[in-house]
């Protein structure tokens, strides 16, 4: 059996034994993952390797990029100052950037920014990736931009430009980059591995990532797919978000994604570098009442906030169903859906997301559950292992 290092509630061994077998089977190289039940670790595990050759172990400070796993975090952080009264998530976005008013966007407010609601999903193209690393000149880009649709009554997930939206909004009421104010105010004071930008020296602690040529294929068809001819709404927003995005223009991606530029970008929707503890640990003030690590984060009202639905219908990002509440997507209240994680169970204070590959962070209040998991394997479609260790997590919390 394969090495797995840390903590594992004997209540959760058949997780930890999924995660020993999928390292010895190949199906990961090397991962983390974190559960906590009620504020206490009950998983906290760790094994695999760093690289595919083998040559540096995965230990306890591992960190990976989980791409868009940097989200629930950005979120978190607007939702502290929001709940400091610094932001009103009512308000409209250009009261806190005037500049933002531009092009008719003078009703779009905070909330519609933070559940992907806003209509501006991508850049108008053509855009590359040099292009976001100006993020002064690529924000101003947004400012200027007409929203693609009536801000708030679609969502569409913006998927590149939301961090460089919400990193813009923190500067302008805190006047610090949002990469400090989370370093300084959350993970830092919780002693959670999470870092939006990297410094040199901590390049030694990061796994190599290992993106899915399933993925990339994927991506192709459905690029392909989309009709020319009189395409939908959502086809017509899905082609031209691919269109405006930075992460069509990448390359390589073996290469870009473990780049030092890349990870020194502090892009706050998708070059975030963390491990399942560092997520786990920021995300369970979601799930415990805004309490996490002995320290309060959010008010429990704030924490209500999330669970106003924005948008709940075809994304077009995905062309699938989506609940977005403020600042993440919610589990379905009935069923489950065909959305992007499918295998979400039906709750109603359930908040999640999930990065390129499989990463995941989840937060369910009914049952006080935190979820946290990086890899650095990147899987595809129905090869995610995210869905399988979601289900065996909460296999054993239905038996306990």
């Amino acid at each position: 059996m394969t090495k797995i290092e840390g903590v594992c509630d004997p209540r959760f061994g058949e997780v930890r034994d999924m995660l020993a077998e999928n390292i010895a089977q190949g199906r990961e190289i090397g991962a983390s993952l974190f559960v906590s039940v009620e504020g206490e670790t009950v998983i906290d595990l760790w094994g695999g390797w760093r690289d595919r050759e083998g040559t540096r172990e995965w230990d306890e400070h591992t960190i990976v990029n989980v791409f868009s796993g940097s989200k629930p975090v950005t979120s978190l952080a607007v939702l502290m100052l929001a709940d400091r009264g610094v932001i009103d998530l009512d308000a409209p976005v250009a009261r806190y950037w005037p500049e933002f008013a531009q092009n008719g966007k003078e009703g779009v407010l905070v909330r519609h920014v933070m559940s992907h609601t806003a209509g501006l999903p991508a850049w108008l193209p053509p855009f590359s990736f040099a292009e976001a690393q100006d993020t002064e000149g690529s924000t101003a880009r947004l400012a200027a931009q007409a929203p693609w649709w009536d801000p708030g009554s679609r969502g569409s997930y913006h998927a590149s430009t939301f961090g460089h939206l919400m990193a813009e909004l923190v500067r302008r009421v805190t006047g610090r980059p949002l990469r400090d104010f989370i370093a300084d105010e959350i993970s830092g004071p919780l002693g959670a591995d999470f870092y939006l930008g990297l410094r040199d020296d901590q390049f030694d602690q990061v796994a190599t990532v290992y993106p899915s040529s399933d993925a990339r294929k994927s991506a192709t068809v459905a690029k392909d797919a989309i009709p020319t001819a009189e395409p939908s709404i959502e086809e017509d927003i899905a082609r031209r978000t691919r269109a405006g995005s930075f992460s069509g223009t990448l390359g390589d991606e073996l290469t870009v994604f473990n780049s030092a530029a890349w990870r020194r970008t502090d892009f706050a929707g998708s070059s975030g570098h963390a491990n399942a503890k560092g997520m786990g640990t920021i995300i369970a003030a979601l799930a415990n009442d805004g309490t996490t690590g002995g320290r309060q984060l959010l008010s429990s009202g704030t924490i209500d906030q999330i669970f106003r639905e924005q948008a709940n219908g075809i994304d077009a990002y995905y062309m699938k169903p989506i609940r977005w509440g403020i600042g993440y997507a919610l589990a379905p209240l009935e069923q489950k859906e065909r959305g992007p994680l499918p295998f979400i169970r039906p709750g109603n204070r359930t908040c999640y997301w999930y990065g390129t590959g499989g990463s995941l962070v989840l937060a369910d209040g009914e049952r006080r559950v935190a979820i946290g998991y990086a890899m650095n394997r990147c899987q595809a479609g129905r090869g995610q292992l995210n869905g399988d260790y979601y289900n065996a997590i909460y296999d054993c919390l239905r038996r306990t």
